[in-house]
Order: structure tokens, then sequence, then C-alpha cells
């Protein structure tokens, strides 16, 4: 039993300035811990609530005021004092205090808040890490560490939708460490940022999650100049190293038809152009590959695409048991991006991951575009088994903290990097 002895919460301000939330948690007999929430910027409309002050005075309206003092006074003296057998009894008693399908009343950033900074208490009580206690909350042992999938290129709304898909990510497929996959991947990147700077006349700036943003002339330029890229660092592309594409086709989907260049396109006709890109390109993920609420052609696009390549759902299924039924009965995609924030606690993502694995899915744990310096993801990743880990780029100190825990955890246990599937199910 784990009795919550003092809990409080900190408005803090995440990597692109913006405020979010920390709680402060400390059971009976340990000392406190602290747990920082991320924020998205490419939001499914399923997504849990997250509670901003709306007052435009103040950040904008962006300030977490509320959600913090949600936590003072609606959670706290409803949890402090009681103690709790596992995260389940937890997250169940914040669920309730919450009342809403989708957290609005309390805000899901301060219910995830509370919910995180539980579970890292409760692994500092058991005197283990955070990995091993996630693992033991998924009822599963450690086996393997995520394939990484770090961000290259950025347009949509991580850079000023410059180009319209969001982000082309580099698959280190070929690294077996993470050690190995971190070097494999900076090559690549150094190469870019010098090939962009003569291509572009571009210096070093960077999208929210660290990926390149030069001007590109279009949304496949992005995946012909990674490439690119990959062979200027000597490296075999889809042998060695390979791309996953985040389309967030949701964002350029108006009128019936997608925007993706000068041509609008309807459902078969952007079928048909992600499936050329399949065939043109060693792209090995695709993520949000139709809008997401494009349901009778998301079947479609892992009919043509599912044996070649992982057809991820995000918006798509905002790590929503609900959703994911949907998706899985449908055979809608075959795989999900799983983001903690996008449903609220840690006991209803786990029910997400789960519900994944049972339909043979592979499972991509993911950070948002603005994050903390909080590392909490790594461990979660690992515990849960990850198929694969989406975090960012290899730069700002909010991505790498992450990307240090990966490597602290490699040393510490010898883990292998699982394979990437061969096909998909």
């Amino acid at each position: 039993m784990f009795t919550i002895e003092h809990l409080d919460a900190l408005e803090i301000l995440d990597s692109r300035g913006r405020p979010t939330v920390q709680a402060v948690c400390r059971l009976r007999g340990h000392p406190p811990v602290t747990a920082s929430v991320p924020s998205g910027a490419s939001t499914g409309a399923a997504e849990a609530h997250e509670l901003r002050d709306q007052d435009p005075g103040r950040y904008r309206g962006l300030g977490c005021r509320r959600a913090v003092e949600n936590i003072r006074s609606v959670i706290q003296p409803a949890v402090v004092g009681r103690a709790f057998s596992e995260q389940a009894a937890l997250d169940e008693r914040l669920i309730e205090l919450d009342g809403t399908p989708d957290k609005s009343r309390l805000g899901a950033n301060a219910v995830l808040a509370v919910s995180i900074a539980f579970a890292r208490a409760a692994a500092r009580a058991d005197g283990i890490p955070l990995y091993a206690h996630f693992a033991r909350m998924a009822g599963i042992e450690v086996r393997t560490l995520p394939r990484l999938t770090i961000n290259l290129f950025s347009g949509g709304k991580h850079a000023g939708a410059q180009a319209a898909i969001q982000d082309v990510l580099l698959v280190p497929v070929a690294a077996p460490t993470i050690d190995d996959g971190l070097a494999m991947t900076f090559a690549v990147y150094q190469t870019a940022a010098e090939l962009i700077a003569r291509r572009y006349g571009m210096r070093l700036l960077r999208a929210d999650e660290g990926g390149l943003a030069p001007d590109f002339p279009g949304s496949e330029a992005m995946l012909a100049d990674a490439v690119e890229a990959m062979r200027l660092a000597g490296l075999q592309p889809g042998r060695e190293i390979a791309l996953a594409v985040d389309v967030a086709s949701s964002h350029f989907f108006r009128g019936g038809c997608y925007h993706l260049g000068t041509t609008p396109l309807d459902s078969g006709a952007m079928v048909a152009e992600l499936e050329g890109w399949a065939r043109r390109y060693p792209i090995v993920s695709l993520e949000d590959g139709l809008a997401e609420d494009d349901w009778s052609h998301w079947p479609r696009l892992t009919e043509r695409l599912g044996s070649r390549l992982l057809v991820l759902g995000d918006d798509f299924l905002c790590t929503n048991p609900d959703r994911l039924r949907r998706a899985i009965a449908a055979r809608a995609a075959t795989a999900l991006l799983l983001k903690v924030n996008q449903i609220g606690t840690l006991t209803e993502a786990l029910a997400a991951c789960q519900l994944g694995r049972q339909a043979g899915w592979q499972v991509t744990i993911s950070a948002r575009s603005g994050e903390t310096e909080d590392d909490w993801l790594a461990d979660l990743a690992v515990g849960w088994a990850g198929d694969q880990i989406k975090i960012g780029s290899i730069t700002q100190s909010e991505r790498l903290a992450k990307y240090n825990r990966l490597l602290a955890i490699e040393r510490e246990t010898g883990l292998p990097v699982v394979d990437w599937p061969k096909a998909g199910p």
C-alpha cells in the first residue's frame, strides 16, 4: 500500500515557452518526487482536454493556473492521507474526481501530472527503477529496448507549415544499440544540415521538436533530401537506415479533400500518393496518412500498404481505447502511436497499449512537441516494451534528457534493441 502524505503542483514552462503542469508527490516515509507533463501542437479532436486559463492577458490564454489549482483544491484533499494499493486505484480515483469523458473538469494536464508523480513515487518507495515499476504495472518482463525514430525534417504545425506534412524521421534499422542508433542519426543530421545550407541557403534553425525546417518546395522534397543526406553520410537507405513519415493529414484535409500540393486529392488519390511514396522511398512507418475522421478509407490504406510498412495511428486513435477497438475491428491500421496525455492517466494509456498488443499491432511510445526535461517517457517506453520510441530530434535539452535516459538504461540492463518488424500483421 502507498499512502500519499503530500501533493502539490506548480505551473512551469515547456520547451516552447508555454505553461504546463508539474506535480509533487510524497509517499509516507519517503522523499518527494516531481513529474512534469507535455503538451501537443498537433492534437487530435478526440484527445483528453488540456485545461488552460483562457486569460488573454497572461500567456495569451495558455496559462495553467486553473489546472494547478485543481490539483491543490480538488485532488489533494481527496487523496492525501489515503492509501492506494496500486496505480489503477489512484487513477480510478482521479477519473472519478473529474467525472467527465475527456478530463475537461480538472484538466488532463492536472490528472496526468498526479498519475505520473504517483508512479515515480511508488517506484522510489519500492527501491526499483521507474522502468521496472512500469513493467510491473503492465505485468511483463523487460527484454528489449525500443527502436529509435528520430526527427530529421519538419513541416506542418511543427514548423510553420512551409511543407504540408509534419515530420520526416530517421529510423536506424540496422543499429544494434541505442548508442549506435544515435551515432548513426547524428551523422545524417549533420550532413542534412550542410545539405540544406547549400540547397536552401538556410542557417541552422530548428522546429518545435528540433527538426530542420528549410523552405522545402513541397512535401516530397523532404523525403528526397532525407535520402540524399543518408547517402552523403555514407549509409545505405533502406538497409542501414530508413524513413518514418508523420503525414498529419488532418491538418490539410478540408472540404473532403487533401491539400497536399497544388491539386486537391480525394481520399483514393491520397492513398495512391502515399503508395507512390512507399515505392520510391525507404519508408517503414507512415503516421496519420489519412485524416482522423476519414474512417471509410483507412482500411484501404492499410490494405495497400500494411504489408510493407507500419500504418500508424496518432490523431486517428488518440490513445483512446474506444477508437482503438473500432480501428482494430475495421482493420484500419497496424500500429498505435501512444501518447499518454491524449487519454489522461497511465492506467487508461496502458489499456490502449494492451488492446493494440492483443491485436498484433506495433506500439510506438511518443513524446509531444511541447516537452520538458523530465525523462519519464524513456522509462515508460522500456517498461511497456514499446516497439519504437518517438522523442524528437537529437537536439534540445527536453529531447536529449530522454535519449540520455535511454543510454543509461541500456548501460544498466545490457538489453538489445528490438528488431524492426519485417511486415505488418
